[in-house]
């Protein structure tokens, strides 16, 4: 496990998009768009989805995955992580999505319809470029 570094943790605090990568059942990668958050206490990235989409259902397959971010304030400055999705769970995942729609939307309360439960990756990095 890598940390994420300290110079780079601001990207967890303003409305930084990344790009969660997972592969399908027959190997083909699949590349999501997705609002990010770290748990620095516990060295997380955390990506909040909804049970049965296609990227909950491929990390529960093969949990390796690979996230990309740009910083939205400076596109020459990103962070890439390879991991592995080592907790699936719906443990505060409601008002997780809660939070980010706070930072991505400037609302109290995560607006879209929840059609089934929120889950979140919790996503241990192993390497960080």
């Amino acid at each position: 496990m890598v940390p994420i570094p300290t110079e780079y943790r601001d990207l967890f605090e303003k409305a930084t998009f990344a790009h969660v990568g997972t592969l399908t059942d027959d190997g083909f990668p699949h590349i999501t768009p997705v609002w990010i958050d770290y748990d620095a206490e516990a060295e997380r990235l955390l990506v909040n989805t909804e049970r049965g989409r296609q990227k909950e259902r491929n990390a529960r397959a093969n949990p390796a995955v690979g996230v990309s971010m740009t910083d939205p304030d400076d596109p020459y400055r990103f962070l890439s992580v390879i991991g592995e999705v080592d907790e699936l769970t719906t443990a505060g995942a409601r008002a997780h999505i809660d939070e980010l729609a706070r930072r991505y939307m400037d609302v109290e309360e995560y607006p879209n319809p929840i059609q089934t439960e929120r889950v979140l990756l919790r996503i241990r990095p192993d390497r960080v470029l």
